[in-house]
């Protein structure tokens, strides 16, 4: 089996799985539809593409950093009252389109949940030679990414390189280990012994569930199914080095 290693740490993150209208929250680790997001834009696809390909990898997620959540209270659109005046009609009044489709001059507040400082470990593991072929695709792709990369939401850049470098001890990305047994040995953070774990369960009947899983990313037509996940604290394996990069977050 081969699996592909991603890292995502950036000064802030956000992965929506619930998200509605004003109220915009984050889970604790990457959603399977950032990730698959994340994948997209470094091969370039477009929003009307297929991405079923991507979403049938199998995902999992080593939280190196659990990071501290983050409420960005704010308005969006709305005008001063001296600035009306000077709009010859209403159409010219700059406006905020609100989810029943009506539009309002007046400020509309919402509120978007971030995780800051957080560190992740991602990996992505295939079950067929066409799934193998994908991750090295994959892997040439986020050498040089067609689009930019974003950790959740366009704004949220990544602090580190997604891609692992080719050299040992932290490279290289890919690996031929199940996705479990690559998590686990991949360097640890120093002084950390034990960690929070997240994968994919297709045969849980009392896991986790998100609905997360991208069917399509069109604008006028998103679409996702669910799946259930299992939350593990695993100790830290023997023999398995630090990763220095990670020691000013001990």
């Amino acid at each position: 089996m081969l699996t592909l290693l991603l890292r995502l740490a950036g000064p802030l993150q956000s992965w929506g799985t619930t998200s509605a209208f004003r109220d915009r929250a984050t889970e604790r680790e990457p959603s399977k539809s950032g990730v698959v997001g994340l994948l997209a834009a470094a091969l370039g696809r477009e929003r009307s593409e297929p991405i079923a390909d991507l979403a049938a990898l199998e995902m999992g997620v080593r939280v190196d950093h659990e990071g501290t959540l983050l409420r960005d209270y704010h308005t969006v659109g709305g005008t001063h009252w001296k600035e009306r005046r000077y709009a010859r009609d209403d159409a010219q009044r700059y406006g905020v389109a609100e989810f029943d489709g009506k539009v309002t001059n007046n400020a509309v507040l919402t509120q978007r949940h971030y995780l800051a400082d957080a560190d992740f470990l991602v990996g992505l593991a295939a079950a067929t030679a066409d799934q193998e072929e994908l991750l090295h695709v994959v892997d040439r792709a986020l050498v040089a990414p067609a689009w930019p990369l974003a950790l959740g939401r366009k704004a949220c850049v990544p602090a580190r390189p997604v891609r692992l470098p080719d050299a040992l001890p932290l490279g290289p990305g890919l690996r031929a280990e199940p996705l479990r047994a690559a998590l686990l040995a991949y360097p640890w953070p120093p002084k950390k012994s034990l960690l929070r774990f997240v994968f994919d369960d297709p045969t849980s009947q009392s896991g986790i569930m998100r609905r997360d899983v991208p069917v399509a990313f069109d604008t006028l037509n998103r679409r996702y199914q669910t799946r259930f996940i299992t939350i593990e604290d695993l100790p830290r394996p023997a023999n398995v080095p630090d990763d220095l990069t990670c020691q000013r977050r001990t």
